[in-house]
């Protein structure tokens, strides 16, 4: 487990799947998600027996109020390259539909990940591919010590237009300095 002072990572259970899959499902989130369809039972329980339970490279997390133990998203680090020490990052809340909150919990969880894979992991970099509509997120993670790596143009297709993708990233040492500065 890891523990914040707004919210706890743990792994996820069975039981949050059906949470997961109705956040997932709403259209105002999943614009922001590589997987563009929408998810049905056995598409998340495949899911989560490939990637959460059998892929090396995956390490996800339910995100849980520290207070009472709700459930209020996801998390993790996917596309893990072991050799090259880096990571996609994976966040979102789904709790009262805001998918990245003003009350701390997605920094909080973003904090506690970028300690868990620099510090305990070895990682050197973690990174993320965001959509240039993701104005929450892009915000957040710059916020974090992330920076625009590069952009991908004409990489995604959505409501008739097509949208760039910014690469964001922040590097071990970066995080280190950076924690001074942000806590």
């Amino acid at each position: 487990m890891l523990k914040g002072s707004q919210v706890y990572l743990c792994a996820l259970e069975r039981d949050d799947l059906p949470y997961l899959m109705k956040w997932r499902n709403q259209t105002g989130f999943r614009k922001y998600f590589r997987e563009y369809r929408e998810l049905n039972s056995d598409m998340q329980n495949n899911w989560y027996e490939k990637k959460v339970l059998g892929d090396l490279g995956t390490l996800m997390f339910a995100v849980r109020d520290i207070q009472n133990d709700e459930l209020l998203g996801c998390c993790g680090l996917c596309y893990i390259n072991w050799v090259h020490r880096n990571s996609d990052l994976s966040l979102y809340i789904g709790k009262d539909n805001v998918y990245i909150d003003n009350l701390g919990f997605a920094e909080e969880s973003c904090r506690l990940l970028f300690d868990y894979g620099f510090l305990e992991l070895g990682l050197e970099k973690i990174w993320s591919e965001l959509y240039e509509f993701d104005d929450k997120k892009i915000t957040l993670y710059q916020k974090l010590g992330m920076q625009i790596d590069g952009t991908l143009r004409n990489q995604y297709f959505y409501n008739g237009k097509w949208w760039n993708s910014k690469i964001l990233s922040i590097l071990k040492d970066d995080w280190i300095g950076e924690k001074d500065h942000i806590e």
